[in-house]
């Protein structure tokens, strides 16, 4: 297990920056919250879920509150200066993200259709475009056709916000930034995964692309996850806070003030998205969270117990993942309506129960990862 002795902060210290995050959101959420509402920053229900009377007043909550978070954690960091070489990149890895996703909410909210071309559609351009050059560069260009209309497998119905395969090239970019701060700046411990009861694999070049991975596939499992009021703050406190503790014990001061901040700040969000939510996260939350949860588990030598530290996230995923393969391989669905909080809704649970019962087993993998990663 890694662990620098530099730079350790005092617990009470530590806990401070809880109180102060949660004070600087709780300050400023009223702001926000007007502006949302005068912007009128909307997305509307789900289509599949609009009959549900617990999602009719969804249609009027302004979305992006996931802002109060983002700009908290980032404005007390630039404040404070904290060592550069254990914050800035996670803050900026965070800032990337939630980037990207303002830019799809707001496109969403205020963009015109958009239309990607069909793969067949590419596939007769080749045989019967006039030009000889243009149909060298449709068939060159083929596979990232082929892979942008995959993509859409896993995109929302809408199409007004950033395709799926722009998310995932932006996405990745985050991914590649974080991999060269890890294996190019932190040095060759952090070439290593470290797994429970001391067994390390000493990954070398292997641990850029598994990096990558890690905060995209992250990344895009909160943003999953935050589809029900309070949901996604709620499991995001208990994950932090964890790993704030984590980041203490393994004597990383920054990374634990940093993750501390984001507890307070996420407290004081999720504070008024307890339904019926005053705001709700959205991608710029979403997105920006789950790459910050990424990077300072990866920054700290956990990356073995981030199944467990994000295990709601993680499942609400691969239930995403397995409800898609199973449409368009099998031709059924596995489930009602994916991710799974959706399912639990529509089999009759509501809102409050599946949030609640959600945060309950999560609850339970944090600490079952974190007694791992005291192991």
């Amino acid at each position: 297990m890694i662990t620098i002795l530099q730079g350790t902060a005092d617990l009470a210290n530590i806990m401070t920056f809880v109180l102060l995050g949660a004070a600087v959101a709780f300050i400023w959420a009223p702001l926000l919250s007007r502006i949302l509402y005068r912007l009128n920053v909307v997305k509307g229900a789900k289509i599949e879920l609009q009959t549900l009377g617990s999602h009719v007043y969804k249609a009027t909550t302004p979305v992006m509150g996931g802002l109060l978070v983002i700009l908290t954690v980032a404005i007390i960091a630039y404040i404070l200066d904290w060592n550069r070489s254990f914050t800035w990149v996670p803050v900026g890895v965070m800032l990337l993200s939630a980037g990207l996703g303002a830019i799809d909410d707001l496109m969403n909210i205020y963009g015109t259709e958009r239309r990607s071309r069909k793969l067949a559609h590419q596939l007769v351009l080749i045989r019967v475009h006039k030009d000889l050059r243009m149909r060298i560069w449709y068939a060159l260009t083929l596979p990232w056709a082929a892979f942008k209309r995959m993509s859409v497998w896993f995109g929302s119905r809408t199409s007004r916000g950033v395709f799926v395969h722009e998310k995932l090239l932006l996405q990745f970019i985050a991914g590649v930034l974080t991999a060269w701060w890890i294996y190019s700046k932190l040095g060759p411990a952090w070439h290593f995964v470290y797994f429970p009861f001391d067994y390390s694999w000493n990954a070398g070049i292997l641990i850029v692309p598994i990096i990558v991975l890690i905060v995209m596939f992250t990344a895009n499992a909160v943003n999953i996850a935050d589809g029900m009021d309070g949901l996604a703050g709620g499991s995001l406190i208990i994950t932090f806070s964890a790993l704030t503790l984590l980041s203490w014990i393994n004597g990383f001061g920054e990374v634990a003030i940093l993750n501390a901040t984001t507890v307070g700040a996420l407290i004081a969000y999720t504070y008024f998205n307890i339904k019926p939510a005053r705001f709700m996260m959205g991608d710029v939350g979403s997105l920006g969270l789950g790459a910050l949860l990424a990077v300072n588990t990866m920054a700290i030598g956990e990356t073995a117990s981030l199944p467990f530290l994000g295990f709601i996230f993680y499942l609400e995923a691969i239930t995403v993942i397995i409800q898609v393969l199973s449409r368009y391989i099998l031709g059924r669905k596995v489930f009602k309506m994916a991710p799974l909080h959706h399912h639990f809704e529509l089999k009759g649970w509501s809102e409050e129960k599946t949030v609640m019962r959600f945060w309950v087993l999560h609850f339970l993998f944090v600490v079952f990862g974190f007694w791992l990663a005291l192991h």
